[in-house]
């Protein structure tokens, strides 16, 4: 008996080809419907609002906002740059990349005061927080979570910790931020997809 002819032939490259296509096509459905809505609440198909999924994404369903929502006299939103707080003088400047997200936080202890402005060339998704060093991540706070693409403010720290922003991309361009920050602020952190960095607060002639 002949046991070659009985093998099964191999798949050919046509079908190989088509197997391929729609599997991309399954994985790029699937981030559209479900990914987008859950990660970054964009619900292109309407699949999100009617399965939930974008409140996973929704700020009303925040503890970290309801605890900050709380605090009064912790952020003041202006309408141009302010003048220029006592202490530290600091410039950030920082591309992100499409669907890239990055955080950026000075540490401040309890009462000292910050004067910010931060813009970037395309509107982002941000949560300005912070969280004390007694009770980490677990005690975080949210004092403004929306879109922009420009922020002037004052902040006054209600607890010792680091205090700071989460920017989201959810565009298929690259971003440039640039944040200039002065007041009682010792140093600063950056936390990316690599983990955590520490990054010192180089001094800006006036």
């Amino acid at each position: 008996m002949n046991t070659e002819s009985q093998k099964p032939a191999p798949p050919s490259r046509k079908k190989l080809l088509i197997g391929g296509v729609i599997a991309i096509v399954a994985a790029a459905g699937i981030a559209i419907a479900f990914v987008l809505p859950a990660e970054f609440g964009i619900d292109p198909t309407g699949l999100g609002q009617l399965t939930g999924l974008s409140d996973i994404n929704t700020p009303a369903n925040s503890p970290e906002l309801e605890r900050g929502s709380k605090r009064k006299g912790v952020l003041t939103l202006l309408e141009q740059a302010p003048a220029a707080e006592a202490g530290s003088r600091d410039r950030w400047e920082f591309e992100l990349g499409a669907y890239d997200s990055i955080e950026f936080k000075y540490t401040l202890s309890e009462g000292e005061r910050m004067a910010f402005t931060w813009q970037s060339s395309r509107p982002l998704h941000y949560d300005l927080h912070a969280h004390p060093f007694e009770g980490g991540v677990e005690l975080t706070e949210s004092y403004g979570v929306g879109d922009a693409a420009i922020m002037h403010g004052r902040y006054v720290a209600p607890f010792t910790g680091i205090h700071g922003w989460y920017w989201q991309n959810r565009s298929l361009t690259s971003v440039k931020i640039v944040l200039d920050a002065t007041g009682g602020f010792s140093t600063s952190t950056i936390f990316d997809s690599a983990g955590e960095h520490a990054r010192p607060i180089v001094p800006i002639a006036e």
